[in-house]
């Protein structure tokens, strides 16, 4: 049979490569809708899967028939899921499945960057707990490879007392950390007081370019002001002539209805208020 796609859509590299490797490993889980009319049959939900399933080679593909396209309704509520709900759905899946296929089918070499894992061993064992519950994000969990886990389990008390599990909270927390008490090495380049004092000297030099360009401008508006007003004074001069007056209304009326325009808006501003 025949199928033809009924509408197209433009997916990102990034996604478009993520579901070709889950259907290497793991094959189709949803079937392509399809609506038959005549000897074509339109793909109404699948395209992608479809275009992937073309460049793999595969000749059948499974197929969901919907009687009429009028009565098919586009699903546009998909949520995707959390960071922290995507680690506890991968922590279950890996009781079935193995690691090397479950890794293959998000296109990835290995799980361990999903899992926490390669960070998980800068963690005091209590942090390492609560982010293998759930307790802890893995953003809160990176923030606090920061700082050494003596440290870890203060912030960890003051996220308990003052109810505040978020990124901010903790990272607050880290900044306030004392130099004994931060960790000297990383999984990653860089540290949070480096990524401040970098912050900072960006913002002033932002400043100080705001400034130049501030003094530039107002130098032209002074500029340009004194010439406009220069220019109204000979307007003036030419509009005070009846003479001349009468012969710009006459052949030049544009010019005159400019000139007049020039004249108001050089009258300074009566102060409402």
């Amino acid at each position: 049979m025949k199928l033809v796609p009924i509408r197209k859509r433009q997916v990102n590299h990034k996604a478009y490569s993520k579901l070709m490797a889950n259907i290497k490993a793991i094959g189709i889980v949803d079937p392509l809708c399809v609506c038959k009319e005549g000897d074509v049959y339109y793909i109404l939900d699948g395209y992608v899967r479809y275009q992937i399933l073309l460049e793999l080679g595969v000749d059948v593909a499974p197929c969901l028939f919907i009687d009429s396209k009028d009565l098919y309704t586009h699903n546009r509520q998909v949520q995707n899921l959390s960071p922290k709900q995507e680690v506890e759905q991968l922590r279950k899946a890996l009781k079935i499945i193995d690691e090397k296929t479950l890794a293959a089918a998000f296109g990835l070499t290995s799980l361990r960057t999903r899992l926490g894992s390669s960070f998980s061993k800068y963690l005091h064992p209590t942090v390492s707990a609560a982010l293998e519950d759930g307790h802890l994000t893995r953003g809160v969990a990176k923030e606090l490879t920061n700082v050494l886990p003596k440290r870890q389990i203060e912030i960890m008390d003051l996220m308990k007392e003052a109810g505040d599990w978020t990124i901010p909270f903790v990272r607050a927390q880290v900044l306030r950390t004392p130099q004994p008490l931060r960790a000297k090495k990383k999984y990653a380049a860089g540290n949070p007081w480096d990524r401040g004092a970098s912050t900072k000297r960006n913002l002033v030099a932002r400043f100080q370019e705001a400034e130049k360009h501030e003094e530039f401008y107002g130098m032209l508006y002074r500029q340009y002001s004194g010439d406009f007003l220069k220019v109204a004074i000979y307007i003036r001069q030419i509009l005070n002539r009846p003479t001349l007056r009468k012969q710009l209304q006459k052949s030049h009326g544009e010019i005159l209805k400019f000139f007049e325009t020039v004249l108001q808006e050089s009258e300074p501003k009566n102060a409402v208020g």
